[in-house]
């Protein structure tokens, strides 16, 4: 018996942003959801105006399961995760051992395949997914801000400005073109 997608079904019990006060709760499997929405978009960005040449659908996988090792190990809130450089490494070591742990659940022909898939080495994928996952977390501050939470406003500006950082011309596109849509009503979307 394997129990690697049992656990993976378990995403939804993983909330985020434990240390803040949410009007909306948000949990792993959803955001990794819009991260891969995102991380695929960034792609097809990146191919579509600026040549890239990415595997859109393999950055979209990845980022389905870039937090899939918060299954085992929670969600250790940013300012913990890294407070300092030991700090991040020793927990860079934790969720390299949950990966480890999690694709040993399944049968040996699949292993090799879902460690790609949970730990991708390919620099393009780790960097664009890495873009959607900060990008998700603002847009989650974003609607935040929306719902009059104002816990969340010193967020947005550090998460706006890592993404600025990040100097990627399709994140800067997409913080153009496409953020501006997540400050409006239902009824404004029209």
């Amino acid at each position: 018996m394997h129990h690697f997608f049992a656990y993976m079904a378990r995403m939804r019990f993983i909330d985020r942003w434990a240390l803040m006060r949410n009007s909306y709760t948000e949990n792993i499997q959803e955001h990794s959801h819009q991260v891969a929405i995102l991380a695929h978009a960034l792609s097809v960005l990146r191919n579509a105006y600026f040549g890239g040449q990415v595997d859109a659908g393999a950055v979209a996988v990845a980022a389905l399961y870039h937090d899939a090792s918060e299954i085992l190990t929670g969600d250790l809130p940013t300012p913990i995760k890294y407070y300092n450089p030991d700090i991040r490494d020793a927990y860079k070591q934790v969720e390299a051992i949950a990966c480890r742990k999690l694709t040993g659940m399944l049968p040996e022909k699949l292993r090799g395949l879902y460690a790609d898939l949970l730990t991708p080495a390919d620099p393009q994928v780790e960097e664009l997914v890495k873009a959607a996952d900060k990008l998700s977390a603002h847009i989650k501050c974003l609607e935040e801000e929306k719902a009059g939470n104002h816990e969340f406003c010193a967020a947005a500006r550090q998460t706006r400005q890592a993404l600025a950082d990040m100097h990627l011309p399709e994140v800067d596109l997409f913080l153009e073109e496409f953020l501006p849509s997540f400050r409006l009503t239902l009824d404004e979307l029209e």
